[in-house]
């Protein structure tokens, strides 16, 4: 599939039961967002997810609106749908810089984790869960044993967790590490994980081992966003949930019929989020 020839988006409404996470979700974010969605009045951008089983979804995208929807009691949302199989979904991971923070400490804690074996950068390391780079040019491996998914993501939740709380984490996807310590001056350390597999993200939202927030990076060409979906629509419990994706369907028809819709095929920066 060619970026010119991308579908609309397969948006629906699905119960906000039936979503799982995969990965943890991040409360310094989750808290405010509660907050400023009890006086929202649309749904900008609305959650991806991938079918898991039966009527169930794995969230790719958006744990943080998930939660915050089932902690407001919504019993529906509104979701993308992008199979893994479809051709429209690329997995890849966040890396971690880790900023405002001493590198002596992050280190010390580092060796408290107790899943962890910790290796230098020349040691025979045959495939780290995560590699940390550091500002002044050490290198650290950190591995797990047995190398299992469950054990793996319960190690680096408990990695991430160290910097969430102490220190400064911003994600990038910048490859070469001089930039990434050019555009963060206050940068300590870079973790850069192992990849993820596809099956593995759908194991870990079904196993109840879920990976750290922020760290599997899905893109999704023809991702709808923007939306500015009503929420009233959303939460009336007087519709049904087949009425209300009859709702969408007219709303998305009525949508394209005054070209209100623009497929974007360039991939972008945007510099207002």
């Amino acid at each position: 599939m060619t970026p010119e020839n991308v579908p609309m988006p397969d948006l629906r409404i699905v119960p906000t039961s039936s979503v799982r996470p995969h990965e943890a979700h991040d409360m310094q974010r989750s808290a405010p967002l509660i907050e400023r969605m009890r006086g929202e009045t649309f749904m900008i951008n609305p959650p991806l997810v991938a079918p898991l089983d039966h009527d169930n979804y794995v969230v790719l995208d958006g744990a943080n609106r998930v939660f915050s929807f089932n902690a407001l009691g919504y019993r529906h949302i509104l979701v993308q749908i992008a199979s893994y199989d479809s051709g429209l979904v690329e997995l890849a991971t966040w890396q971690h810089v880790v900023c405002s923070w001493d590198a002596q400490a992050f280190m010390h804690q580092l060796r408290q984790v107790p899943e962890l074996t910790i290796q230098n950068g020349n040691s025979d390391s045959q495939n780290p869960i995560a590699t940390v780079y550091l500002r002044q040019g050490e290198t650290r491996h950190l591995s797990v044993t047995p190398d299992e998914l469950g054990l793996r993501n319960q190690a680096l939740r408990h990695v991430v967790h160290l910097y969430e709380h102490s220190a400064l984490l911003q994600r990038t996807n910048l490859e070469d590490i001089g930039s990434i310590w050019r555009y963060h001056p206050d940068g300590i350390a870079l973790v850069r994980f192992r990849p993820y597999t596809p099956d593995e993200i759908l194991a870990s939202a079904s196993g109840g081992s879920p990976l750290p927030a922020g760290v599997s990076r899905h893109i999704v060409h023809g991702r709808a966003v923007r939306v500015n979906y009503p929420l009233d629509l959303l939460r009336d419990e007087n519709v049904s949930l087949e009425e209300k994706n009859a709702q969408l369907q007219s709303w998305l028809v009525n949508k394209v019929a005054h070209r209100h819709v623009r497929y974007y095929a360039e991939s972008t920066y945007q510099f207002d989020e």
